[in-house]
């Protein structure tokens, strides 16, 4: 795809790669420059991956630190059942 900057710096993101990769506004994006690129990726939230963490988690979390904690919780309470220690 090809895009044009505008005056201010601006570009535009295809209606098609938004789609694609999720992008909704609001998104929040990564920006890794190199020597002579530049690389856009959608940062996904704990809200976008919860059903990762609907197992173990205790509610309706939107922190890392909290939803880390209750998984590696859930995680030791599953090694301690299966192990006996």
């Amino acid at each position: 795809m090809i895009v044009r900057v505008s005056d201010d710096g601006r570009i535009t993101i295809p209606a098609r790669a938004r789609q694609k990769l999720g992008i909704k506004p609001g998104s929040v994006l990564s920006l890794d420059v190199g020597d002579d690129e530049i690389k856009i990726r959608p940062i996904k939230s704990v809200a976008d991956v919860a059903g990762i963490f609907s197992d173990s988690a205790e509610g309706n979390t939107t922190d890392w630190e909290t939803a880390r904690e209750q998984a590696m919780l859930a995680v030791a309470r599953q090694v301690e059942a299966e192990t006996g220690h």
